[in-house]
């Protein structure tokens, strides 16, 4: 059966149907949130760049930010017939690509990302399931909505499933 590969891109989210592929690249310190309806075969997935939309004046790319791009992506799926009580989350990113002093928490984006990202899911009661984050290294992942596959990769750090 042919895929749909979409690519989501910095700061945007997009959901499809089984067998569609959702792809996004060059996670550094953003993530990428994905989630999964498994009995719907819904996946969608959102690329963000910013924990927290309130901090930000112009924040009306709902994408960009963990608090805001977690709700948004959870409305597209349900447009297309997934279940919120069916999801389940993964995470990717969250990388500190600099070697700046990690003390200062402003420095420390891609940590905030990643902590803001689990506080948006745990909010809203969707299980994180699995998660690689961290780490000095961008990341490419590809999630498949026939089966929930979140495959990471990354130069010089192979290929990874969760």
């Amino acid at each position: 059966m042919a895929r749909d590969m979409i690519v989501v891109g910095m700061a945007d989210l997009n959901s499809t149907k089984a067998p569609g592929v959702l792809t996004t690249l060059g996670l550094g310190s953003c993530v990428g949130i994905a989630l999964y309806d498994p009995r719907a075969k819904i996946a969608g997935l959102a690329h963000i760049m910013l924990p927290d939309s309130g901090a930000i004046q112009n924040n009306s790319n709902k994408a960009k930010f963990a608090d805001t791009a977690v709700i948004a992506l959870v409305m597209q799926m349900e447009k297309l017939g997934a279940k919120k009580v069916s999801m389940k989350a993964k995470i990717a990113g969250g990388a500190q690509m600099f070697a700046f002093n990690a003390t200062n928490e402003n420095l420390r984006v891609g940590d905030r990302n990643v902590d803001a990202t689990k506080m948006a899911l745990a909010k809203i009661g969707i299980p994180l399931i699995a998660s690689e984050t961290g780490a000095s290294f961008g990341r490419t992942v590809e999630l498949y909505a026939d089966d929930g596959r979140f495959l990471i990769k990354a130069i010089g750090q192979g290929i990874r499933t969760l």
